[in-house]
């Protein structure tokens, strides 16, 4: 039976339904099998530094956003597996409806029915994300070549072969006794037989000297006594032959009688099968009248409701598009105002270094600081000027002294 005739024949609401949800658990055990198989511990895990999914992970809904993240990485690890391996990695802040617009496009590329609205993939979890993903894995292990192989049995003594062996020694033994123990209770018979033979033998040589001393003797004992004796010791002379359950002929009695019940039994139960037969046929052209009886009278509606999923699809490409187009208007909108934001900061700071009065301060106290040097150096200047001119009087007047002196001498 399908999955789609389960859902039809079971109202199709996992909520109401265990079957359903019964399936999508067996889907998410299917998938998880199946990225064993393509190792995604190694190969997807460790590369996005995740941990191994649990065995419900995607049949379950708990973490809608965690489970989003982590099933569109997965499909377009298995899309990549497939041969897909232009499909960049899906991060946090993209848009969801692109991103699964993307991976249900390269999805049905693939050959995966995608009979189911995808908005229904948001959620990262259910019967949707189980059947697209289990699909694609098994593209994937077809992409890979993956075949099973015949079982390859170790030749290594385990403690199963043991035990196995030990059960076969112990049949063996069993065997082996219960032959003996046939073999000495057929020696026992015949040895049964060889003693009646004795006796008999034994009971004609008795009454031979009986009838020899018939005529010298006569009995004292009485006929009836006799006789009451003889029917008491008559039991203990029989040879009594115990059954054994192991004798091959109380199974053989067993078969027959088997056989015989099978037989009667069998005759009962083939009339309430014919019985039942006739009913399921019966009732099986009923509802195949009835279907195509349906199928004509709802004919129209179904033309139109193709047409009506045709207009759909149509509408859902128009959509996608113009998703992708928006995303990419909304990328360069972000760029743009972080541009303006730039701007915006390197005007701010120019504005205040123009209307900032703290340079102009600081330069009228340098000024006053080289006016007030300025004056000090001159004064200092002028004090030099005056020593040197007092010194240069001086050492004129001590020359025209020394000359005086020469003079007055002469």
């Amino acid at each position: 039976m399908d999955d789609e005739d389960v859902r039809r024949g079971a109202g199709g609401d996992l909520s109401d339904n265990p079957l359903l949800a019964q399936l999508v658990v067996v889907k998410m055990e299917d998938l998880q099998d199946n990225l064993k198989l393509l190792n995604y511990e190694v190969g997807f895990c460790k590369k996005l530094k995740l941990k191994p999914f649990p065995r419900h992970y995607f049949a379950i809904p708990t973490n809608p956003g965690e489970q989003f993240f982590a099933f569109t990485n997965l499909a377009v690890w298995l899309l990549g597996e497939c041969g897909k391996k232009q499909l960049e990695q899906p991060q946090e802040y993209d848009d969801p409806n692109a991103t699964i617009a993307t991976i249900v496009a390269e999805a049905k590329s693939l050959g995966v029915s995608t009979n189911f609205p995808p908005a229904k993939l948001k959620s990262g979890a259910g019967e949707q994300v189980c059947t697209i993903l289990c699909e694609i894995s098994e593209r994937a292990l077809k992409a890979k070549k993956f075949s099973w192989k015949k079982p390859v049995y170790q030749e290594d003594s385990t403690q199963e072969e043991t035990e196995a062996e030990e059960g076969v020694e112990l049949c063996l033994s069993q065997m082996d006794e219960e032959i003996q123990e046939d073999a000495l209770e057929s020696e026992e018979e015949e040895a049964m037989f060889i003693d009646l033979g004795g006796l008999n033998q034994v009971k004609n040589t008795e009454s031979e000297e009986a009838m020899k001393l018939e005529g010298a003797l006569e009995s004292s004992v009485d006929a009836q006594e006799w006789r009451l004796e003889v029917e008491r010791v008559l039991p203990s002379l029989k040879v009594h032959i115990r059954q054994d359950n192991r004798d091959w002929r109380s199974h053989l009695e067993q078969m027959h009688q088997y056989k015989g019940k099978i037989h009667s039994t069998l005759s009962e139960t083939t009339v309430h099968l014919d019985k039942l037969h006739q009913e399921i046929t019966k009732t099986l052209e009923k509802i195949e009248s009835r279907e195509k009886y349906i199928n004509k009278q709802l004919e129209q509606q179904i033309q139109e409701l193709r047409l009506s999923k045709d207009r759909l699809a149509q509408i859902r490409e128009q959509y996608n598009q113009a998703s992708s187009g928006v995303t990419d208007l909304s990328r360069e909108l972000a760029q743009v105002t972080e541009d303006m934001e730039a701007v915006k900061a390197e005007m701010d700071e120019k504005g205040t270094s123009m209307t900032d009065a703290g340079p102009l301060v600081r330069i009228k106290q340098a000024l006053t600081r080289l006016k007030t040097e300025s004056t000090q150096m001159d004064v200092r200047i002028g004090v030099v000027e005056h020593t040197l001119l007092d010194a240069k009087f001086k050492k004129k007047s001590a020359i025209q002294k020394q000359m005086n002196q020469h003079v007055s001498v002469y």
